[in-house]
């Protein structure tokens, strides 16, 4: 099977939401970055989607509920960890098909999961191939806190990379063997940084806006939707001195209604669409309000961001721990009414020590170094004679 000496990594995600997809591209450009100079070939795939009709159809259900019906997850959260679907035959038996293909072609040195509806598959597929004992098999575990989707665990996994000592433990209750955990961090993209005052008002002025004014940005997510319009609304009724960024995601239809409401704000706001770039507009705020998604709330605080977590809607499991944490250690602010919007935001512009105590408790929260960390042993896997010096190739999921 190893027929190439470039190292081959395979990474096999999924666009239900937008967490995994960043933490694959967050491991993507950590093995560009932290490995200059060695050759690495690295593919993702976005397996779910792309293995059977069916489970892309289901992917696009999960992504309607998590628009438009956010308070219907916590239902889709006691289902999937009841009946288990990652482990089902019906499923297995329309997928292998896709899986056995992948593996045949492309030949991974290593395989890595971001996703906890996968790994059960590909761990099948590895043993029906007699693969398991030759590729390594490593999962990075995206939820960061104690409970999280069961599906993350599987028994198979030769290794994994969790974010937190509390996602450590949930990992050893749902029965994974402790030897196979290690700490690591989350898979934060290198782009996500504090870029000092400087760059956030250089960030703000190629946005359109005032470089020197208070900016909160309003991050609706990858799939643009929940309760974060509901607040926008609330938001832009309010006297304040301010201006805003609102990010709708894939959204179309939001990104519309936000260009009429922006209209009738009290403040300047810029609207935009999808961006690859968020980074930037974390950049240039001040303040972010948005759904505790795990990666979103680490990528905020790489970038030393207060949230202002929107818990309108109770969250899930996987994403209370990321509300206790912010909020413990001072970084964050939990809503529970949309009308405590302006309130809120008054507070943070109008008492700078408050203001300034929120960003000084983002740093530290997350484990430094942490993709750098997890590329390292991902790396440190793979058979060391299939090392070779050539050009580094990336090959793109959707074209590959």
């Amino acid at each position: 099977m190893f027929r190439a000496r470039v190292p081959k990594i395979l990474i096999i995600s999924s666009d239900t939401g937008g967490g995994h997809r960043s933490a694959a591209a967050a491991i993507v450009a950590g093995v560009q970055k932290f490995f200059l100079g060695r050759s690495y070939a690295v593919r993702v795939v976005r397996a779910i989607e792309e293995s059977h009709a069916i489970t892309e159809k289901l992917v696009g259900v999960y992504n309607w509920i998590l628009r438009h019906r956010q308070h219907w997850m916590k239902y889709l959260f006691w289902a999937v960890n009841r009946f288990r679907p990652e482990t089902r035959e019906f499923f297995y038996t329309r997928t292998i098909g896709y899986l056995t293909d992948l593996f045949e072609r492309w030949c991974p040195h290593v395989v890595v999961s971001v996703h906890p509806l996968t790994q059960h598959g590909i761990a099948r597929v590895l043993k029906e191939l007699k693969l398991a004992d030759k590729i390594p098999l490593v999962t990075v575990v995206t939820d960061p806190c104690y409970g999280f989707w069961r599906g993350w665990a599987c028994d198979d996994v030769s290794l994994y990379l969790v974010a937190s000592v509390e996602a450590r433990q949930q990992l050893i209750d749902y029965g994974v063997a402790p030897e196979r955990i290690k700490v690591s961090g989350m898979p934060v993209h290198p782009k996500f940084e504090f870029p000092g005052e400087q760059a956030a008002q250089a960030a703000r002025e190629a946005l359109g806006l005032d470089p020197q004014k208070f900016t909160v940005f309003v991050n609706a997510g990858w799939a643009g939707g929940g309760n974060i319009p509901l607040i926008f609304r609330e938001l832009v009724r309010g006297e304040l001195d301010v201006q805003a960024i609102f990010l709708a995601g894939k959204n179309e239809e939001l990104r519309v209604e936000a260009e009429l409401l922006a209209a009738t704000a009290n403040f300047p706001v810029k609207v935009i669409g999808y961006s690859e770039h968020v980074e930037q507009l974390m950049g240039a705020a001040n303040v972010m309000i948005s759904k505790l998604g795990g990666l979103t709330t680490f990528e905020a605080l790489a970038c030393r961001l207060p949230i202002i977590a929107d818990t309108i809607t109770p969250p899930m499991p996987q994403e209370a721990g990321a509300a206790s944490l912010i909020v413990k250690r001072g970084a964050g602010i939990l809503l529970n009414h949309t009308t405590d919007i302006v309130p809120v935001i008054r507070r943070m512009v109008e008492d700078s020590k408050h203001y300034a105590a929120m960003r000084a408790a983002t740093v530290g929260l997350a484990i430094p170094n942490s993709t750098r960390r997890i590329v390292e042993e991902i790396t440190a896997l793979i058979p060391a004679p299939v090392m070779a010096h050539e050009e580094p190739v990336l090959v793109d999921a959707r074209r590959a």
